[in-house]
């Protein structure tokens, strides 16, 4: 896959609190994988190479709203956003609540007046938002894909990419993935799969090589 920014995204997923800060209602699930991803740490790297070479950097958000609470079915990790009010916001117009914001150190990536925030998708793919019209608007038809969390949003927006016709790279260092004691490691269930779907499984050492 040749990545060059004339017709390369960076999308990021879900770089808010509630899944990358130790007072988000996940880091008892996704903390250890986080830690040992340096998820953190990578993401930035990631936004900083992009905007330093001049790449689209698009993020689709997860939020929940008052309204959602009205849903009458879902799995488990659905239910537990729901009775968790994972990256909730009050009022779809007014400012995410603390768990649904960015994380602190990644806003003058995202609110430089240049980064595309599409709406937010609410089970775990983009067809429920607009991220892949951006993409389309602009004739980018390959992703570089990170964020959180690994076997859920993130290879989930995978699957749609792939069937939407894009290319797509996974960081794998630059995400991470649940620990369940009866469900299991999200973050390995999910690399099994970026190995067989993505186009490309990259380092963020990788990436940020190839968007210089």
């Amino acid at each position: 896959m040749d990545i060059a920014k004339a017709d390369t995204a960076l999308v990021v997923i879900d770089p808010q609190n509630d899944v990358l800060s130790e007072t988000g209602v996940s880091w008892p699930l996704v903390g250890d994988s986080v830690r040992e991803n340096n998820t953190v740490e990578n993401l930035d790297r990631l936004f900083r190479a992009a905007k330093r070479s001049g790449y689209g950097v698009f993020v689709s958000p997860h939020y929940l709203y008052p309204h959602d609470q009205g849903w009458r079915f879902g799995g488990p990790a659905e239910q537990g956003m729901l009775g968790g009010r994972e990256f909730f916001r009050p009022d779809p117009l007014g400012p995410a609540g603390p768990g649904a914001d960015w994380l602190a150190r990644y806003k003058p990536y995202i609110e430089d007046g240049e980064t595309v925030v599409a709406g937010p998708h609410k089970a775990w793919g983009p067809q429920t938002n607009d991220l892949v019209f951006q993409l389309r608007k602009r004739k980018l038809g390959k992703v570089v894909l990170a964020g959180m969390l690994a076997n859920l949003c993130v290879e989930s927006h995978l699957r749609e990419l792939v069937e939407q016709g894009f290319e797509v790279a996974v960081v794998t260092d630059a995400t991470a993935g649940p620990r369940h004691p009866t469900l299991g490691d999200g973050y390995k269930a999910a690399l099994v799969n970026y190995g067989f779907i993505a186009n490309a499984v990259l380092t963020t050492e990788e990436a940020v090589a190839a968007m210089r």
